[in-house]
């Protein structure tokens, strides 16, 4: 491991001026999961390391007033999630797809920013909370800026994220209909995906068995997280028949971009997402 400048800021404005001065050379850590191995390994040597633990604005999972939107900070940890009573509550889906992810000791480290600013096109967390139309909350030296999570991540390991800029929340609005997570990998748990699929959905209609509005997000099978919006449209052209649902998971395998890697063949992950999508869409429509 190279040397390297260490900073421990005490607000997000001295966090982005430093971050700013060493004009993409610096890295951001808070649970050092990803980016500790990496440096070991000799694939980053950033000239300057930037700890963010004490940033309070990054802290919290609350419930903002007036829109009572969900707010995650940036450096909740992924067990944080796991257990909130909040998000149990309201969004479960987002609780599951955590309690996924590696074990309990790392868990107890990493972090939701680091989960999306590391933008793997595996990361668990992403394609859930796209399909709950979330937006990440971006501060940097020009202020602060919105951006739909779907538009974050720009490819493997890249992100909307500008120099001196950082992730400070994701913000989830409200949930008005149900959504689940389902993941595909060697072992139920601790493995990264091979596959992930998030869907969400809203305005249900019993009668007419047919939704308002679905979200369909593949991980793991493209460059970025991938809302399948083909499917999305055959869902919701007429009522949500076992023979609707069986072509719109086809159509999602269609829309995926997977590549053959020790994980998994092209083919098979496409066959995954095809499985993946037409279980989740069964599963939200029986559980009305």
């Amino acid at each position: 491991m190279k040397p390297f400048d260490y900073f421990s800021p005490k607000t997000l404005a001295e966090a982005s001026e430093v971050l700013s001065r060493y004009n993409g050379d610096a890295k951001m850590i808070a649970g050092g999961t990803d980016l500790l191995l990496k440096m070991k390994a000799g694939r980053l040597a950033p000239k300057a390391i930037v700890n963010i633990k004490r940033l309070a604005e990054l802290r919290g999972i609350t419930q903002l007033p007036i829109t009572n939107n969900l707010s995650i900070g940036a450096l909740t940890t992924l067990e944080e999630i796991k257990r909130s009573p909040l998000i149990h509550q309201h969004y479960s889906a987002l609780a599951s797809a955590a309690a996924t992810m590696a074990s309990v000791q790392i868990r107890n480290l990493a972090t939701v920013g680091g989960n999306m600013c590391n933008a793997a096109p595996s990361a668990d967390l992403a394609p859930i909370l796209i399909a709950l139309n979330a937006v990440a909350v971006i501060n940097g030296v020009k202020g602060e800026r919105r951006v739909a999570l779907e538009e974050f991540f720009t490819g493997p390991g890249k992100s909307v994220l500008g120099v001196g800029e950082l992730l400070v929340s994701v913000e989830v609005p409200k949930q008005e209909g149900k959504s689940i997570y389902i993941k595909h990998s060697p072992r139920e748990h601790m493995d990264i995906a091979v596959v992930g699929v998030g869907v969400a959905y809203r305005g249900f209609n019993p009668l007419a068995q047919q939704a308002a509005d679905v979200r369909i997000v593949l991980g793991a099978v493209a460059p970025t997280p991938l809302r399948a919006k083909k499917a999305e449209e055959e869902v919701m052209s007429g009522s949500l028949t076992k023979e609707r649902i069986e072509r719109a998971a086809k159509i999602a395998a269609e829309e995926s971009k997977p590549i053959d890697d020790v994980r998994g063949s092209v083919w098979y992950r496409r066959k995954m997402v095809e499985v993946l999508v037409r279980r989740g869409l069964l599963g939200l429509v029986n559980s009305n």
